[in-house]
């Protein structure tokens, strides 16, 4: 027990990182700034986890449940202060996808269901941040996030239509049928009433957002409409409200679950997992870098993943870091994590005393909500600036755009088609990394033939291999130096320039041994320069140093160029060698 308590005292930062900023708290402007900025976000949260509780196909409550205790949890053992954790869009769309499957939307069920997933979701992300495994989330590379989130997008805002307009269709099999009968829906019965609330609810958000930016949109669109809805008795025109909302806190429970059904969430578990904490450090980074403060990748991992586990046990489901509350946090003047704190104690006394007055909230409004929030999430400049950078990284992003479109509602096959076609195209490019021939340049570098017309010497010839040297490229290497050795028939010497070279594997190594007594067959002899530790590591470890002898190896290509000149002698006049600096 004494070494645990000393590894616990001798990490803080680890187990305990809220110590970091709890001393701050001293300070009465940090606690002040910290309560304006908490509250503030809690004027957004409460409206909007209950319009994204409904796109997960949950009841309202449950995204007040989810903004409780988890925001709270995450800022504890979070490494980022002003992120805002909670409910937010994508996550609850990946939510909705992955239960609809197994139970009715709003059944015992699904509700269940919903817990046990924001557990497993949990339990994934905590794991991969105690066991120091935050690189797993670089396997969702930027194309495959900036498509998947366009094509949410645009699926969280056109499921929302049916409410705007007030009619409900059929779930068809694929996302794109259920928006078409609904458009069908709308133009024979839309419900107008519903129709002039959500066009109020827009205009008031937008309108403030433009003229008063500082006053909560969400906030006063939500006041507005539903002191209309209560006036006019929206309700019993035929509009579609909250309704009652179950006062008082959430309480602990453990929920039942079927062993069947638990290994069909295990995989869309992990999607979430990934998808939603990759929107979480993304906002964390951003903010990271304008406050200056030190952001640790897996400790946020084990904040977002208690946060998880912490909603699934008190009636919640899957949260994730929000970028647009976590603006509001930051733009508020939030210093600390007690912010989030004080977002879920307003939160809590919602629960505990205000939920009468939500009764009358319109569900246009909610829709409405969710429809602003993510049209921001909907952008193509990113798509257009990866085509600049590497088009083939433009066309996985629109491939998994499409895909996730015409999957959707099956939107975690997207997700893995993309995150496959991105390691295909890896591999691909890793079996032919460029080769290039070099020569000396005017101004004394060592440049690529391919690109500058120099001259070369014919009994020496410096090759660059410009990738890791393993199994996928193993063969290409050796055919491009046999290549090299085919061009050159009075060729003496190859230099390899393996500055290039990160890694070497089994092939690579075995490769290059044969590759050596080949050239040997043939009179050339093989001199490697520029190599790394990975490199030598691998060349000791074989023993293949040995074999071709120490003296053949390098730090730097000029001495490489010595020792071959030297070889050479005075049968080769090396002041008119190509390769000499000038």
């Amino acid at each position: 027990m004494d070494w645990f308590i000393g590894l616990i005292v001798s990490f803080p930062g680890r187990f305990i990182p809220f110590l970091s900023w709890i001393r701050e708290l001293r300070d009465t402007k940090t606690v002040k700034a910290d309560v304006v900025a908490g509250i503030t976000v809690a004027m957004v949260l409460v409206p909007q986890s209950m319009a994204y509780a409904q796109l997960a196909g949950l009841p309202p409550y449950f995204g007040l449940y989810a903004s409780f205790l988890p925001p709270i949890v995450a800022s504890f053992f979070g490494s980022s202060r002003q992120l805002a954790t909670g409910p937010v869009a994508v996550v609850s769309l990946l939510t909705a996808a992955s239960l609809e499957p197994l139970a009715a939307s709003g059944s015992e069920g699904f509700l269940a269901y919903a817990m046990i997933l924001a557990i497993f979701v949990g339990v994934f992300q905590m794991c991969l941040g105690l066991l120091r495994l935050g690189v797993v989330v670089d396997l969702l590379s930027h194309p495959v996030v900036v498509g998947f989130t366009n094509a949410g997008a645009l699926i969280i805002a056109t499921s929302q239509l049916g409410k705007l307009f007030g009619v409900s269709v059929e779930k068809a099999a694929h996302h794109y049928e259920t928006v078409y009968n609904t458009m069908l829906a709308a133009m024979e019965s839309t419900h107008v009433p519903t129709l002039l609330m959500a066009i109020l609810a827009i205009s008031i958000m937008v309108g403030l957002k433009r003229v008063l930016p500082r006053v909560p949109g969400v906030l006063a669109a939500v006041a507005v409409t539903t002191t209309i809805s209560w006036l006019f008795e929206f309700e019993a025109k035929g509009g579609g409200v909250v309704g009652v909302v179950p006062d008082g806190l959430p309480g602990f429970a453990i929920p039942s679950f079927d062993g069947d059904v638990l290994v069909k969430l295990m995989a869309s578990a992990v999607v979430i997992a990934l998808i939603g904490f990759m929107e979480a450090i993304a906002i964390a980074k951003a903010m990271a870098a304008r406050t200056r403060q030190r952001l640790d990748t897996n400790q946020e991992l084990v904040g977002q993943g208690l946060s998880n586990i912490v909603s699934g046990l008190f009636s919640g489901y899957p949260v994730s870091g929000s970028f647009s509350r976590s603006a509001v946090n930051i733009n508020a003047g939030a210093i600390t994590g007690f912010s989030a704190v004080v977002t879920g104690a307003v939160v809590g006394l919602t629960l505990l005393f205000l939920t009468p007055l939500l009764y009358h909230l319109p569900v246009a409004t909610l829709g409405s909500v969710i429809i602003l929030a993510v049209i921001n999430l909907i952008k193509v400049s990113p798509i257009v600036h990866a085509w600049r950078a590497q088009p083939h990284d433009a066309v996985v992003s629109v491939i998994t755009f499409a895909l996730t479109l015409y999957l959707a509602p099956h939107l975690e096959f997207g997700v893995l088609m993309g995150v496959l076609l991105s390691l295909a195209l890896y591999v691909i490019r890793s079996m032919r990394p460029r080769v290039a021939v070099l020569s000396r340049y005017k101004d004394g570098t060592l440049r690529d033939i391919a690109v500058f017309p120099l001259p070369t010497s014919e009994f020496i010839s410096v090759v660059r291999f410009d990738g890791s040297l393993y199994f996928a490229n193993a063969g290409y290497f050796e055919d491009k130096i046999l290549e090299v050795v085919a061009l050159n028939p009075k060729l003496r010497y190859i230099v390899i320039d393996a500055t290039g070279i990160n890694q070497m594997d089994a092939t690579g190594e075995e490769v290059l041994h044969h590759l050596a007594e080949r050239l040997e067959d043939h009179g050339i002899e093989l001199v490697v320069a520029g190599m790394k530790k990975q490199f030598m590591d691998v060349i000791r470890r074989t023993r293949l140093i040995e074999y071709l002898g120490e003296e053949h190896f390098f730090s730097r290509i000029q001495n490489a160029l010595d020792y071959v000149w030297d070889r050479l002698g005075s049968d080769y006049d090396r002041t008119t060698c190509p390769l000499r600096m000038k």
